[in-house]
C-alpha cells in the first residue's frame, strides 16, 4: 500500500515520534537519513541524522525498523524518535511527503493493521478506547478487548452455530429426500437456547460497561436543605453547587465527576424533593426524577428518618438500581435514624458532609456498589457491538421459535410450528452475519469502517 506518515505523539513535548508505514517506507526514509536502511535488519535501532534537500542537517535521531508482517500495520514501517520541536516534527514531515509519502488520515494506521489481519475489528476499536481510558477500570475493559477475550467468546459462539448451520445446509442438498436430517433438531434447539443465553448475557453487560466508561452515574437527592450541595462540594473537592440555608436553592441538576478506587464516578446534585407551588421549583423536582431514573446508583440523603410512604415511593422509583442511604449532619443528630424503617438489607451511613465524617465509609460504600471488573472479563461497552447483539439475539429467537419452542415469563415452552430447514438455515445465517459484524469477519462497507476510524487520533 501507499506509504502514509504522521506524528505519533502530542506536539509539545521533549520527544516526538514520527510513524511512516507502506510500501519503500525504508527507501524513501534512507532518502533523507545518514544511513542506508533498505537492508536494515527487522526490529534494530539506528543512530543517525535527517537531512534536508541542501544537506543540512535537521536532527540526530533513532530510527526503529520493523518489517512486514511482524509490526503493527502488517507492513514496512518505520519509527523516527527526534526531538519534539515543532519546527523539527514539520520538517520531517515535509520532507518525507516530499519524498513520496501520504499523510495519514485518522485511525489509518489502526485500520490498516485490521485489512492485514493484525487484529479483527472489535481489537481495533479497543486501541481506541485503551488511548481514551482515564482511570483503572476502562483500561482493564480496553485491555481485555485488545487481548480478544470478546472475540474468543464471539469465535466460540459462531463455531457452535456454525456446525448446525452446514448440517441443516447440508439437508438441503438432498432435499428430495424429504424425511432425511442431518442436523437433530433437539439438539439444534438446545444449542441455540444456550447461545441466546449467552448472547443475551453479553448485551446485558452493556448498562454496566457504558457505565464504567462514562462514569458511574450518582444521583444524590433528598429534601431540600439536607445537605446535598454540601456532600456534592465534599466529594469532589470544591464548591461546585451553591450552599445556602434558604430552601430549593438547586434548582437544575449539577454534575462533575470524581475517581474512588480506579471507578469514575458521575455525580448528580439534584433539586430538593417537596411539595411546593413554585413552578421552577417544581420543574427542578422532576429534573430530580429523571436523574433518578438515568442513575445506577442513588444517595438518599436524610436528616431524619423518611415516613413510610416516603420510603416506599423511593424504594419503587430506585428499583434495579444501588439505593444507599445516608444520615446527614451527624455532628447535629446524635441518634441515628430508626433502621428497622429501613430494609433490612440496606446500610445506613452516617456522615457530616459539612466536616467531612463518614465520607471515607461512603466512598468504599460507593465502590462496592459498582460493577466490578478483572483483566479477563467480557464487558460491552461499546454501542455498535450492544445493537448487533441485540440484532443477533432476534435472528436467533426466530431459530428457536421455528423449532418449537417460545419464551413465556423467562421460560421456554413448547409451540407447535416448526420451520422447514431452508428457512431455519436463514435465520442462523443472518445471526452468524450479524456477530461477525462485530469483529468485521465479513465484508466490511467502506462507511462502516470511515465511521469506525474517523474517531481516532492520527498517527494511530
Amino acid at each position: 500500500m501507499e506509504p502514509i506518515c504522521a506524528l505519533a505523539t502530542a506536539p509539545g513535548g521533549a520527544i516526538g515520534i514520527i510513524r511512516i508505514s507502506g510500501d519503500q517506507s525504508l527507501e524513501i526514509l534512507s532518502r533523507i537519513f545518514s544511513k542506508n536502511l533498505t537492508a536494515a535488519q527487522p526490529n534494530t535501532i539506528h543512530y543517525g541524522h535527517l537531512i534536508d534537500k541542501e544537506s543540512n542537517p535537521i536532527d540526530e535521531v533513532l530510527v526503529s525498523v520493523f518489517r512486514t508482517p511482524h509490526s503493527y500495520t502488517g507492513e514496512d514501517c518505520v519509527e523516527i524518535s527526534c526531538h519534539g520541536s515543532r519546527y523539527i516534527l514539520q520538517s520531517v514531515l515535509d520532507l518525507l511527503c516530499q519524498q513520496g509519502c501520504r499523510m495519514a488520515g485518522p485511525g489509518e494506521f489502526t485500520m490498516r493493521a485490521y485489512l492485514n489481519g493484525k487484529m479483527d475489528l472489535s481489537q481495533a476499536e479497543a486501541v481506541a478506547d485503551l488511548i481514551a481510558s482515564s482511570n483503572k477500570t476502562t483500561h482493564q475493559m480496553a485491555m481485555s478487548q485488545l487481548r480478544g477475550h470478546f472475540s474468543s467468546e464471539l469465535s466460540q459462539l459462531r463455531d457452535k452455530l456454525l456446525k448446525l448451520t452446514s448440517l441443516l445446509e447440508l439437508e438441503l442438498d438432498f432435499s428430495d429426500h424429504e424425511d432425511l436430517e442431518f442436523a437433530d433438531r433437539s439438539e439444534l434447539l438446545q444449542i441455540a437456547q444456550d447461545t441466546d443465553a449467552h448472547i443475551t448475557h453479553l448485551a446485558q453487560t452493556f448498562e454496566a460497561g457504558n457505565a464504567l466508561k462514562n462514569g458511574i452515574p450518582v444521583a444524590i437527592v433528598g429534601a431540600p436543605n439536607v445537605g446535598k450541595s454540601t456532600l456534592l462540594n465534599a466529594l469532589v473537592g470544591e464548591e461546585r453547587a451553591i450552599v445556602s440555608d434558604i430552601q430549593g436553592t438547586t434548582r437544575d441538576s449539577i454534575e462533575d465527576t470524581i475517581q474512588l478506587g480506579g471507578i469514575t464516578f458521575r455525580f448528580i446534585d439534584t433539586a430538593g424533593i417537596r411539595h411546593t407551588d413554585d413552578q421552577i421549583e417544581q420543574m427542578g423536582i422532576e429534573r430530580t426524577f429523571a436523574a433518578i431514573a438515568k442513575a445506577t446508583i442513588v444517595l438518599w440523603l436524610l436528616d431524619k428518618a423518611p415516613t413510610p410512604s416516603n420510603l416506599a415511593d423511593m424504594q419503587q422509583r430506585c428499583q434495579g438500581k444501588t439505593l444507599i442511604f445516608v444520615q446527614n449532619k451527624a455532628d447535629l443528630n446524635e441518634k441515628t435514624a430508626e433502621s428497622s424503617l429501613f430494609p433490612q438489607d440496606s446500610s445506613l451511613i452516617k456522615i457530616s458532609a459539612k466536616y467531612g465524617a463518614g465520607l471515607e465509609q461512603l466512598r468504599q460504600q460507593l465502590i462496592d456498589a459498582a460493577p466490578a471488573t478483572t483483566d479477563s472479563d467480557v464487558i460491552v461497552n461499546n454501542a455498535r457491538h450492544y445493537e448487533a447483539l441485540c440484532r443477533a439475539h432476534t435472528h436467533l429467537l426466530r431459530v428457536i421459535e421455528g423449532l418449537g419452542a417460545k419464551m413465556v415469563n423467562g421460560h421456554w415452552e413448547t409451540v407447535d410450528s416448526i420451520l422447514s430447514g431452508d428457512l431455519l438455515s436463514e435465520d442462523l445465517r443472518l445471526t452468524l452475519d450479524t456477530l461477525a459484524e462485530i469483529t468485521g469477519g465479513q465484508i466490511t462497507p467502506n462507511e462502516v469502517l470511515g465511521n469506525i476510524f474517523k474517531h481516532f487520533c492520527v498517527g494511530k
